[in-house]
């Protein structure tokens, strides 16, 4: 089933026809829940009143506080490159609507660089399920949240059979699909060819990050989402796609997130991690990490 929400595309495959049914109504709640906890766009979110209110102690619901903590490992595991503090940078660089509506502006306004204030300004009480960020932090858990939805949607489905969840790239696999292991086509364009390498996993998460699949011009610059902590400014380094497999979708995006700010560490980083990875360079070169296999065996 291929759906769309957030200005993203998605799919979702079950391994026997009998687990759709219960998929879908997972996915579709769990997607419904994000979107009132994290959805930064909405001003009625949980997430938007969050940002509206720092200093204060804002009640959380199940939902943000599974966001928050996702975030937080995510941060955590990147040695804080995959930041989810970084709106005021995002908005500095004209990111302040959907992306749909931002490309189509002629020019976006650019501000000066704003450093975030780095996950330590975001003290989540998870025994009395609150939360206060120190001014002038703002958060954007889009990242993070998208990978963790996937991540749960087929925890809740895999207890049934085999499933695969994908959303703007990020996909969360259990179990295996009626042949076998998934086949997990790897994109960092928008567009699907049906022609991308493709690699197989039976359980994990798969992301990727790209500079190119999320860029608009601002100020002087063509631009883009990955934020680096370290200045406030986006990514413009040695590669410009990074796919990764983990454990999870929550830290495959993240290290996928983190290698784009890494630069030539990042294979060392991610290996180090115990991860795989598919790192393709600004000027095209591609490289594998891991035991990611390369892209002519992994489209045989």
């Amino acid at each position: 089933m291929n759906f769309e929400i957030w200005g993203l595309s998605g799919s979702l495959a079950t391994e026997r026809e009998d687990q759709m049914a219960n998929a879908i109504e997972r996915l579709w709640t769990r997607l419904e829940s994000f979107d009132v906890a994290c959805n930064r766009f909405r001003d009625d979110s949980e997430l938007s009143r969050l940002n509206a209110a720092p200093g204060e102690v804002i009640p959380v619901s199940g939902t943000l506080e599974l966001a928050l903590d996702a975030a937080l490992r995510a941060a955590d595991a990147t040695e804080g490159l995959c930041d989810p503090t970084v709106l005021p940078s995002l908005l500095a660089l004209g990111y302040d609507r959907d992306f749909d509506e931002l490309v189509t502006r002629v020019n976006a306004p650019a501000a000066m660089p704003i450093r975030p204030l780095g996950p330590s300004a975001i003290h989540l009480d998870r025994e009395h399920h609150t939360v206060i960020i120190d001014a002038p932090c703002q958060l954007d858990l889009g990242a993070s949240a998208k990978a963790l939805v996937v991540d749960l949607v087929a925890d809740d489905v895999a207890t049934s059979g085999g499933v695969v969840v994908e959303l703007g790239g990020d996909v969360a696999v259990r179990g295996n699909g009626p042949q076998g292991p998934w086949a997990i086509g790897v994109s960092d364009a928008l567009t699907i060819t049906g022609r991308e390498p493709r690699i197989s996993l039976r359980h994990g998460g798969v992301a990727t990050s790209s500079t190119t699949s999320r860029a608009w011009r601002a100020g002087d610059h063509v631009v883009n989402h990955i934020i680096d902590p370290r200045t406030g400014s986006f990514a413009n380094g040695t590669y410009a796609t990074a796919s990764v497999t983990a454990s999870d979708c929550v830290l495959a995006n993240a290290f996928a997130t983190a290698a784009l700010l890494w630069d030539e560490e990042a294979a060392y980083h991610i290996a180090q991690a115990g991860w795989s990875a598919r790192l393709v360079r600004t000027n095209g070169t591609v490289e594998f990490v891991g035991g990611w296999p390369e892209d002519t065996e992994a489209t045989r």
